[in-house]
């Protein structure tokens, strides 16, 4: 049975004011089966690309922060306590710091952890050679 689920790229933006990002991670939410994960991929190049004085371990440590969020428990703390749903909430919420992430879009699945793979791929992965139109993969 396919189930509607919500999703948000996670964003790096290195300088705040610049307005420049890189998509290093993307969560999925599927409310009927309780089911809250993400996918990270810290691409060191992309990264300094952007900003070569950045230290991609602090990259690694607030995406720990995110995962840590989305397992929920008391290492996530007070966040840690709340419901898949609510932590997804407080995740996307809007800010203004190094870590933000996209609007939430929304689709429908049968797997959800398939669906989140398939998300990483196609919008965290670096992209790979352009197709030709009228081509399938």
């Amino acid at each position: 049975m396919r189930e509607l689920f919500e999703y948000a790229v996670i964003r790096l933006v290195p300088r705040v004011e610049r307005g420049e990002f890189v998509n290093v991670g993307v969560m999925l939410y599927c409310q009927r089966s309780r089911y809250l994960d993400l996918r990270c991929r810290v691409d060191e190049g992309r990264i300094a690309a952007l900003d070569p004085y950045l230290d991609a371990s602090e990259v690694v440590a607030h995406l720990a922060g995110f995962a840590a969020v989305c397992r929920g428990g008391p290492a996530a703390g007070p966040a840690g306590r709340l419901s898949p749903g609510e932590r997804f909430r407080w995740l996307t919420a809007p800010r203004s710091t190094v870590m933000q992430t996209s609007p939430v879009h929304t689709g429908l699945t049968e797997a959800p952890a398939a669906e989140l793979e398939r998300l990483a791929e196609v919008l965290v992965d670096p992209p790979g050679p352009a197709r030709a139109a009228g081509t399938t993969a």
